[in-house]
């Protein structure tokens, strides 16, 4: 078996790889239809997967289409296919991804039934592919989506509330591209898979309502501008339901999901003649303390051999959150979560952890998540950084700064959310 970090940094790499655009898209691609093919999407894997469908497409047959992505998140050597690549800003929207989503919804006018529209959706795609709804302003979207991050809402909250304001998301691209056959390709990074979660859900029918978009802004003190906020409580603002016939003949495809990531990890640590346990692909909470759990399970495994006997490989996915106490700190969800976990173990002789997001940016950092390991605790009182603090500040990168333990990677084309491993030996 390789040295801890080493094991669990393979295990991290194996999961993204099991998500790569270029390998999950393959043998999933419908015939040329018997019109033209438009390709139309968001996301963080959004140029990634545009390169692997040109790349598989037949070369004589037509293929056009805008996708956008977050800067940054062009793979090398991308360029110069026949699906256009825009870059625009997540998590906060900007103008580009404005512009994006208006050119999208014209490129979509004039389909036919012969055509197909091939959308490509994958986590980032609610920022990316942002349009306001009628009386909504850029501004007033930048703002809602800062609040909303900051709030610790889930990410079903967070889209419900995005789907309502939005001119394109909540189904509505998909109603711009009728009478067009749509299919959906989708990479997720939800806790459940839900493909109207997904991106806000661009081309499927949404069955949240405006007063559950409501409900999360009342939740979470958010303000709205009154007269959107009116609009939402008449229902002018409502999106197209499921049963809508406008989504006939439509289909969705999950191309890659966190549990199949899980599952490559799982594989990898079985090879390295670990057993492996895999506990959800779903766990949502305030990060701080599910981290707190995971430690409090993992302690109790190397000292009590319950419920799994050591030496294994514990790991878990799904999107946890962050509320904002203190803005001005950096960290992300998996620097969060393991500070969660030290106070848990305090240095534990015999856990170490990973935790990382599989986008390879933890929250707006530019880094993927750090490592916790037996000396950890020990060495962090020494360089004079304390978890509770930085957790109080949400400065939680800090710590794993102090320790040179952070897990960088860059940006990985993908995004099957959170990755947390911890072996017990």
């Amino acid at each position: 078996m390789p040295p801890p970090e080493l094991l669990l940094r393979q295990l991290f790499d194996a999961a993204v790889a099991s998500a790569l655009p270029a390998r999950c898209l393959a043998g999933v691609l419908p015939a040329p239809p018997r019109g033209r093919t438009l390709v139309l999407g968001a996301g963080k894997a959004g140029a990634a997967m545009a390169a692997a469908v040109d790349a598989l497409w037949p070369a004589e047959a037509p293929l056009s289409g805008l996708v956008v992505t977050r800067y940054g998140h062009r793979p090398p050597g991308s360029d110069g296919g026949r699906i256009e690549v825009v870059e625009a800003a997540h998590p906060v929207p900007d103008a580009a991804g404005e512009q994006a989503a208006r050119r999208m919804l014209a490129l979509a006018a004039g389909l036919t039934a012969d055509d197909l529209v091939l959308c490509l959706v994958s986590g980032g795609g609610s920022a990316l592919l942002s349009l306001p709804a009628e009386g909504l302003s850029l501004q007033d979207k930048q703002a809602l989506h800062q609040a909303l991050l900051h709030s610790g809402a889930s990410i079903a909250e967070m889209n419900c509330v995005r789907k309502h304001l939005s001119a394109v998301k909540g189904g509505r691209l998909a109603v711009a591209c009728a009478p067009a056959r749509v299919l959906t390709l989708a990479i997720s990074d939800v806790p459940g898979d839900d493909p109207a979660v997904i991106a806000s859900g661009p081309t499927v029918p949404d069955p949240s309502r405006c007063e559950e978009a409501l409900a999360v802004l009342q939740r979470y003190r958010i303000a709205l501008p009154p007269a959107v906020r009116e609009a939402l409580e008449d229902g002018r603002l409502e999106t197209p339901k499921p049963g809508d016939p406008r989504f006939a003949g439509h289909e969705l495809q999950l191309v890659a999901t966190p549990q199949q990531a899980l599952e490559a990890a799982a594989a990898a640590a079985r090879s390295a003649g670990l057993l492996a346990h895999i506990l959800s692909d779903a766990v949502e909470g305030e990060s701080h303390v599910v981290g707190r759990v995971h430690g409090a399970l993992a302690r109790q495994v190397a000292r009590r051999g319950q419920p799994f006997a050591a030496p294994c490989v514990i790991l878990s996915g799904g999107e946890t959150t962050v509320t904002v106490r203190a803005p001005g700190g950096r960290g992300g969800r998996a620097t969060e979560f393991l500070l969660g976990a030290a106070l848990a173990l305090q240095g534990e002789p015999r856990v170490w952890m990973l935790a990382a997001d599989t986008d390879g940016i933890d929250g707006v950092q530019n880094h993927a998540g750090a490592l916790l390991a037996p000396d950890s605790w020990a060495r962090a009182a020494v360089a004079g950084v304390s978890a509770q603090d930085c957790l109080d500040r949400n400065d939680t990168s800090r710590y794993f700064e102090a320790l040179d333990a952070l897990v960088t990677t860059g940006p990985t084309y993908t995004n099957v959310n959170d990755f947390r491993a911890i072996l017990v030996l």
